[in-house]
């Protein structure tokens, strides 16, 4: 059977169960935390206290009926392993993938600009066939981002060298895109264009657009359409993500789309930040908001099964 990589070793896909396509687990970014974690009274994150209530949301999640949580949080992000895997020994039974690539909106950090592209590749690569620095932990996929501004700075760059990881290791893709910029379709184009199987693709985000020529435009390019932001109303409210999902199913798109939140245990950018004051990410919602949402809207559980466990499963087959 084949296999995909966890933060506790391989796992056959089969075994993935009910799996969130999106989400991340902690995003706290250490170079902010140590100039900014004062700047608005006591510190916004303590590592003990934070463990603690990452434990709880995990087990909640798992006791919840969700199996497995795919985690795009690359670096650029805040990604840091060792914090992970100290969470899931304490959850032991929840499935969480991780991933290689760079999360930048515009630039590399110089610690990689200054590298050439082979050395960044070699690096993705060794993350995915070796293991995350001395963790021992391997990403099963492979992130990057493109933001509204499009194709600038070092972002071809860095998607150049997560194609080429790609094609060398032949692990899935995950692209943070901008849907009410239409973000996607270049990205596919230059994706494709670098080797990429189109079913090896998921465009994320999608689900922020109610643009359904845009979404239909991208699923017939043959990639997987990221529908992982409910319960951020603050992109798009969720009365309007059920009907345009709920409209792609009836069209029958339901064998490309990913479901998801992009929820987090915490969320450094969203501390005292006001336009998402109101934002509660819970891993839970999709099953407890959603779904009787899409049953109602005419989805049918089959569908439901086939989004939430058959796709995951074919994704990283």
């Amino acid at each position: 059977m084949p296999t995909v990589e966890t933060v506790r070793g391989p796992v056959d896909t089969s075994d993935l169960g009910t799996t969130l396509m999106h989400e991340h687990v902690v995003i706290l970014q250490q170079e902010m935390f140590d100039n900014y974690a004062s700047a608005w009274g006591e510190p916004y994150w303590e590592e003990e206290r934070g463990v603690a209530d990452a434990i709880a949301k995990l087990r909640r999640a798992k006791e919840g009926g969700i199996d497995t949580i795919v985690d795009p949080t690359a670096p650029g992000l805040g990604r840091y392993i060792p914090r992970i895997q100290r969470l899931n020994e304490a959850v032991p039974d929840l499935n969480i993938i991780v991933c290689s690539g760079y999360y930048g909106f515009l630039e590399l950090p110089s610690f990689l600009a200054y590298r050439s592209d082979d050395q960044i590749v070699e690096l993705f690569v060794r993350e995915i066939r070796e293991g995350i620095n001395d963790t021992g932990v391997r990403a099963g996929f492979l992130k990057a981002a493109v933001e509204k501004d499009g194709m600038i700075g070092d972002v071809p760059r860095i998607l150049e060298t997560v194609c080429r990881a790609q094609v060398e290791t032949g692990v899935p893709v995950m692209v943070h895109t901008s849907a009410p910029a239409r973000g996607g379709l270049p990205v596919v184009e230059r994706l494709l264009s670098h080797g990429v199987p189109a079913d090896k693709i998921v465009i994320a985000h999608v689900g922020d657009s109610n643009d359904l020529d845009y979404i239909r435009a991208l699923a017939q390019q043959g990639v997987w359409l990221g529908c992982d932001r409910f319960q951020i109303e603050h992109f798009n409210p969720d009365a309007d993500r059920i009907r345009t999902l709920a409209t792609l199913v009836s069209e029958g798109y339901a064998p490309q789309i990913q479901l998801g939140h992009d929820a987090s245990c915490f969320y450094d950018f969203m501390h005292e930040n006001p336009p998402f004051a109101d934002e509660r990410p819970d891993y839970l919602h999709i099953r407890d908001k959603i779904l009787p949402g899409l049953l109602e809207a005419g989805v049918t559980q089959e569908q439901i099964d086939l989004m939430l466990i058959d796709n995951p499963r074919r994704f990283f087959s």
